[in-house]
């Protein structure tokens, strides 16, 4: 349980960064948080401010170790759904996200932030890993859909919800309020954009009958700011076209693509020596950016993301910020040392506001 003074501390330490950012004088930061004071004494609690709350989210956004794509941080579209009470207010403020943040394939960097963790009572909780995500399903033929999604595909289907049986089943939103059950919600389906995945010069790629859908927004992780825990705040940019080609559809304990797309190359696989594995991974990265660029969608690719990172650290040194990142997840999964990130150490100290993993509840 958070005491009174680790709040305090907390909530002080973040106003002063957030209000010296956004141009505030002593006078008013004296008068915030004299008001933050007084409402942490008498209710053990306090509210943000629209202001302090749409700072710190693309503040947690800028301090995010692990991002490749923070040089966008304050374009950060940040909805507050505060007062959404029950399941279905929550379920309706996702659909508005998921229809916001996609934008007819123009995506906006968006953020949907729920009530906090109230004198250590939770208020809303989001048990899916992102809003939109592909169900997986063992069965007597092997498996089918995302191998990932297979615990909470069972969990869902436990619960009376049932999919299509298919590799591209959008599964449901599953939402908690407070200390009640969990229920789940079908999503609308004309809201989900996907794209199907075509090769500019291989013909026979489209035959793999592959897609994806068009953002990702990622749900199950905590929205820390001053002291007050978001647990419920998913958000989402664009794609980096290595997470679709070199990651959810090449991984070997996902879709595992490669020695399809490897065959209809017609690629020696007798022996790893041939790099059959990489020239089909090259060639499934081409289609992942064709297609979304095709159909008019964001996405970016990994060696344009390096450079707008570059971009980043130099702003950040030019504001006088030291720079954070992890550097294993910064290197992109294709052709890493092309990038500058690879030739470079970076400090993986964890600052805040900042986004946390949290416990799965399903497992």
């Amino acid at each position: 349980m958070q005491t009174k003074e680790d709040l305090l501390k907390e909530a002080e330490k973040f106003i002063y960064i957030c209000y010296r950012e956004l141009g505030k004088n002593e006078e008013q930061i004296k008068g915030r948080l004299e008001e933050v004071r007084t409402e942490i004494e008498k209710t053990g609690h306090y509210d943000h401010t629209y202001e302090e709350l749409e700072h710190g989210a693309r503040l947690a956004w800028r301090n995010s170790n692990r991002c490749i794509g923070r040089l966008f941080w304050d374009s950060l579209h940040v909805l507050d759904e505060r007062n959404a009470d029950t399941a279905e207010k929550v379920v309706g403020a996702l659909n508005k996200h998921i229809e916001y943040g996609t934008n007819g394939g123009k995506i906006l960097p968006t953020i949907t932030v729920f009530k906090p963790v109230i004198n250590g009572e939770e208020q809303v909780r989001i048990w899916n890993y992102q809003l939109i995500r592909y169900a997986g399903y063992e069965t007597e033929y092997g498996m089918i859909g995302d191998p990932v999604s297979i615990p909470f595909t069972k969990f869902c289907t436990e619960m009376g919800w049932k999919g299509e049986g298919s590799h591209f089943d959008v599964l449901p939103y599953v939402i908690q309020m407070k200390k009640g059950e969990p229920q789940w919600f079908e999503i609308p389906k004309e809201i989900v954009l996907e794209v199907p995945l075509v090769h500019p010069e291989l013909e026979t790629f489209s035959d793999l009958q592959l897609k994806w859908y068009a953002v990702p927004i990622v749900s199950e992780m905590k929205l820390e700011i001053g002291g007050i825990h978001y647990t419920a705040a998913p958000f989402n940019g664009w794609y980096m076209g290595t997470e679709i080609g070199a990651r959810n559809l090449a991984d070997e304990y996902r879709y595992n693509m490669l020695p399809k797309i490897a065959s209809i190359m017609d690629l020696d696989t007798s022996r790893a020596s041939t790099l059959w594995k990489d020239k089909a991974l090259v060639e499934l990265n081409v289609a992942v950016l064709h297609s979304f660029k095709q159909q008019g969608v964001s996405i970016v690719d990994h060696h344009t993301a390096a450079a707008q990172f570059q971009h980043f650290e130099d702003k950040e040194k030019r504001c006088g910020r030291s720079l954070t990142g992890d550097w294993t997840w910064l290197i992109p999964p294709v052709s890493p040392a092309t990038t500058h990130i690879f030739h470079k150490p970076y400090e993986n100290e964890v600052m805040t506001p900042n986004y946390f993993y949290q416990d799965k509840r399903y497992e």
